[in-house]
């Protein structure tokens, strides 16, 4: 085969793989701007349950102490797939140096790096790859947890460590709760009315809360590895365009200089015909 042949077939299969790649990033396009509208829903319900629980918590300041004897579990959420950098050694560089009775890796592209985790992994977790998939996986961390704290019935602190949406590794305590107060924050004179014991009300107001940040963390997560998908898909879809440029610019002189062959190749044997 010809050199120019063999470098018109790498061309071929560089087109291919750059095809691959292109839809790859047209997909973490899309699920970017569906996670957006998601990611705003759910932080509206997060701030509406936070509010909540620091209007109650001005009344009955007590239940949310916190327990010094408490299992601390750290959730790492990680990335599920590739193609996005540096998203999970971050995450394990960041948890190097801090204190934690366990880990809960969440995500495959996690997963397969556990032995650098230097905590206690408490189990590992397939991640999302689309939006749809987040409460699937919430619920099974939740039996996780169920299942821990049989074995551990100690009172459990959560935090979870993500990539925010400015792609920088966040620490959000979200067990027991720990809402924020603001300059906005309204103080009321007269305590709450409710239906059911303050104790029970405040159990039942965590249950919820877990369940709307975790959705909420997952979500602002999975926008972030999908950005640093696209970006890196991108580089990659330029880095081939360039590559295959200069392979057909190598291609078309290999292709010249063989026609060039050929043709002293037919003069040769005209002259060599004539003359005899």
């Amino acid at each position: 085969m010809s050199l120019s042949r063999e470098l018109q077939v790498h061309i071929i299969q560089l087109k291919e793989i750059r095809s691959i790649l292109n839809s790859m990033k047209n997909l973490a396009f899309m699920e970017i701007h569906k996670l957006q509208r998601f990611r705003t829903l759910q932080g509206q319900a997060v701030a509406t349950i936070e509010q909540v629980a620091l209007d109650f918590l001005d009344f009955y300041p007590g239940l949310a102490a916190n327990d010094n004897n408490a299992v601390h579990v750290c959730i790492l959420l990680g990335a599920e797939r590739g193609f996005c950098g540096d998203f999970n050694e971050s995450l394990i560089n960041t948890i190097a140096t801090e204190f934690y009775t366990g880990v809960i890796a969440i995500g495959s592209r996690l997963c397969i790096r556990q032995e650098d985790i230097v905590h206690d992994l408490i189990a590992t977790l397939e991640g999302a790859n689309i939006a749809e998939e987040v409460p699937a996986i919430i619920n099974r961390l939740f039996d996780t947890l169920s299942t821990f704290h049989d074995k551990a019935p100690l009172s459990l602190q959560l935090t979870v460590v993500y990539h925010d949406h400015n792609n920088q590794i966040s620490r959000r305590q979200v067990l027991p709760p720990s809402p924020q107060q603001s300059e906005s924050t309204t103080h009321y004179r007269i305590p709450p009315l409710l239906n059911m014991e303050p104790g029970e009300f405040f159990a039942s107001l965590v249950d919820h809360y877990l369940v709307a940040v975790l959705h909420e963390i997952f979500y602002i997560s999975l926008t972030t590895e999908n950005h640093s998908r696209l970006q890196h898909l991108e580089g990659a879809v330029n880095h081939l365009d360039d590559q295959t440029i200069k392979l057909q610019r190598k291609s078309q002189i290999y292709r010249q200089e063989e026609i060039t062959e050929e043709i002293e190749v037919i003069l040769l044997n005209a002259e060599f015909t004539y003359t005899n």
